[in-house]
């Protein structure tokens, strides 16, 4: 997967939260290194071990896990030659008793936990090298039984303890007046005595030091110095006798080094399976069905850093369509259901359970290209519209039918019109190679492109138009509206500016702005404007058939006569349309029939291959005038009746319909 790619969707965080639950080095590690996989059947059989592990806990098991402490120590120097300590056996024989719990814990597992109990069932009970390490070692200290000649040297060490304990006894009684304090001091690993300075004369013996105020002096008596230097010998020969105990450990250990190195690997394994388990306790994570056919379903899915504050969200794709086009206002959650499927589909492909209701379905992908976010940067010179070119670039380099690609705010930062323009290409593109696209956009232009184009599908964010507050429900099939003007009004934009804006919207900038500078006119010229403006339709629609004929890719234009098909190029933007007007699309390479008059804003509905979208006036050309396609007296709310509605209602029969200058479907 694509680094930045991983970034921008938080996975990052999701590797430190599962970290967080791990309890051994080793789990943590596992962690922090997880990475989505592409296998399906793989990443199936991990979810499903993770749901084991996950109801074991729910269930109010408390899996033996072993820490692992000093464990890493000992598998990086195992083998080398190092020497190994008190402290380092310590470790390991714990480590062994903790392994042999978890073994015997999982063996009663079995039936409930199979797949997480055939990891436990695969280590190695090592008794031989924990019965010498426990033989030898004790409480980090070597055992006096750990060799023959051990137990000699400790026995004569105790009887010249003894002897120089009597001796020290006779000299404190006998030297008590003089001594500084009755307190026995070692200077340089040999007993001395705290003799006031100037009664050091007094003392046989040498001087090994001297109070830093001077006053006392620190004397080993010549009593003493014979059982000294014997003492000394002995633990000489101690440490050596004890070198030798903890090297034939350390062989013994290395002749283990396979086994020990498999329990460990298991027990970091297992750490990191439960602690995939613990943090999908944290939020409710269940297992999904995995496919790598495209198709995702899911309902009350959410984001795993937003928990229980984000309304749940219900995605499906997959099926009938495989891009979706998600529309609706700022701060609505467009964003946030990109980076929810996105970074859902990360976990999942990890082993993660996911935070959705049961019976949900999810699609592998090899890729996931994401352009999210405006990526401007000042030190490379880049503004946000090259920096969206050039991560859609990057996205074309690699998009192919086992690649998911989300895009947030499509044709933005640049001309509105030419950026839809790019933005359509980009999706058929995509499309094309068989990618899963999901886009958000607040341009009708590409609202109306996924409405009228097989294997695109429009979706909104649900917006509650009394009080003007997101909702934040994503719903899949209509397509939906920025909000701009009832947000800027609700926030105290002026009403008069809201009005100008509608305007220029609907008219357009240059006949707007000249409108609003036009002097007014007598009725009696706009009653004259208005008769040339029929007249000039009419001039228009007479001179119809004498125009060019249009590119023959444009084959919704074409009208059957007696004599054979013509294709007819679009005429200029007719003033008023009407309920049966065949009109072109230009920016969707469609026409269709006008289905709703003219709304307030200039929208008009027009039918497009069975469906009903809204376009604005001024981005449709008038091909066929109703007049022409229904002669004589027909009901034209019931001609535009769909198909279905036709057949339902019986309201006029195939052969009454044939005489009407319009293509039906075939019959079924």
């Amino acid at each position: 997967m694509n680094e930045n790619t991983i970034t921008s969707l938080g996975y990052p965080q999701i590797q430190k939260n599962v970290a967080a639950c791990a309890l051994s080095y080793l789990g943590k590690r596992y962690a922090r290194d997880m990475k989505p996989m592409v296998d399906a059947p793989l990443i199936q059989i991990r979810l499903e071990e993770t749901a084991e592990a996950a109801a074991l806990i729910r269930n109010g098991a408390s899996v033996p896990i072993p820490s692992l402490d000093g464990m890493e120590t000992i598998m990086d120097l195992l083998g080398t030659g190092y020497l190994f300590s008190e402290r380092d056996f310590s470790h390991l024989a714990q480590f062994l008793r903790s392994c042999a719990q978890l073994m015997k814990y999982m063996e009663g597992k079995a039936e409930v936990a199979p797949t997480v109990s055939r990891y436990a069932s695969s280590m190695i009970w090592m008794e031989s090298l924990l019965s010498e390490i426990e033989r030898c070692i004790h409480s980090g200290r070597i055992q006096d039984q750990a060799s023959k000649e051990l137990i000699r040297i400790r026995k004569k060490m105790t009887v010249n303890e003894e002897r120089m304990k009597r001796k020290l006894d006779s000299l404190i009684s006998k030297h008590r007046s003089i001594m500084q304090e009755n307190v026995i001091s070692q200077r340089g690993g040999r007993t001395v005595l705290p003799i006031k300075k100037e009664f050091r004369k007094h003392v046989k013996g040498s001087v090994l030091d001297e109070s830093g105020s001077g006053q006392t002096v620190y004397i080993e008596p010549a009593e003493l110095v014979g059982l000294q230097m014997e003492m000394a010998s002995l633990q000489a020969e101690e440490s050596r006798e004890e070198m030798k105990i903890l090297g034939d450990l350390t062989s013994l250990a290395e002749s283990y080094n396979r086994e020990i190195a498999l329990n460990t690997e298991t027990v970091g394994i297992l750490d990191f399976l439960f602690a995939k388990a613990k943090y999908a306790a944290t939020m409710d994570g269940r297992t999904v069905r995995v496919n790598a056919n495209g198709r995702v379903r899911l309902q009350n899915a959410r984001h795993p850093s937003m928990g229980a504050s984000m309304v749940p969200l219900d995605f499906a794709i997959g099926q009938t369509y495989s891009s979706l086009i998600i529309t609706g206002p700022n701060t609505g959650g467009k964003t946030v259901a990109l980076k929810t499927l996105g970074l859902l589909t990360l976990m999942m492909q990890s082993g993660l359970l996911v935070p959705v209701a049961e019976d949900g379905e999810m699609a592998v992908y090899h890729e996931i290209a994401v352009d999210i976010g405006d990526g401007q940067s000042l030190e490379q010179a880049l503004s946000t519209f090259s920096a969206h070119i050039r991560n859609m670039i990057g996205i074309l380099d690699q998009a192919d039918s086992s690649t998911l690609v989300l895009i947030d705010e499509m044709a933005s930062g640049t001309d509105p019109g030419e950026g839809v323009g790019l933005s359509i290409a980009m999706l058929e593109e995509l499309h094309s190679r068989g990618a899963t696209v999901i886009a958000t956009t607040h341009f009708g232009e590409i609202k109306h492109f996924a409405a009228a184009t097989p294997g695109f599908e429009n979706a909104r964010m649900e917006f509650d138009t009394v009080s003007l507050q997101p909702l934040y429900r994503l719903r899949i099939g209509e397509a939906g509206d920025s909000y701009a003007y009832s947000i800027a009004l609700k926030l105290g934009m002026p009403q008069r500016i809201i009005e100008r804006s509608k305007l220029i919207s609907d008219q357009g900038v240059s006949q707007s702005v000249s409108s609003s500078f036009t002097p007014s006119v007598p009725n009696v010229n706009s009653s004259s404007s208005q008769t040339n403006s029929t007249a000039e339709q009419k001039h228009l629609h007479k001179a119809r058939k004498t125009v060019q004929p249009v590119s023959p890719s444009v084959q919704t234009g074409t009208r059957k006569q007696s004599g054979g098909p013509e294709t007819l190029e679009p005429i200029s933007p007719a003033k008023v349309f009407r309920k049966g007007d065949r009109v072109y699309a230009a920016y969707l390479n469609q026409s269709g029939i006008v289905c709703d008059l003219e709304d307030s804003r200039g929208n008009i509905g027009v039918m497009l291959r069975g469906r009903k979208v809204k376009i604005h006036k001024k981005r449709l050309t008038l091909y066929i005038s109703a007049d022409e396609l229904y002669p004589g007296d027909y009901d034209l709310d019931i001609v535009l009746e769909t198909k279905e509605n036709r057949k339902k209602r019986k309201l006029m029969s195939r052969k009454h319909v044939e005489g009407l200058k319009i293509e039906l479907p075939p019959e079924e």
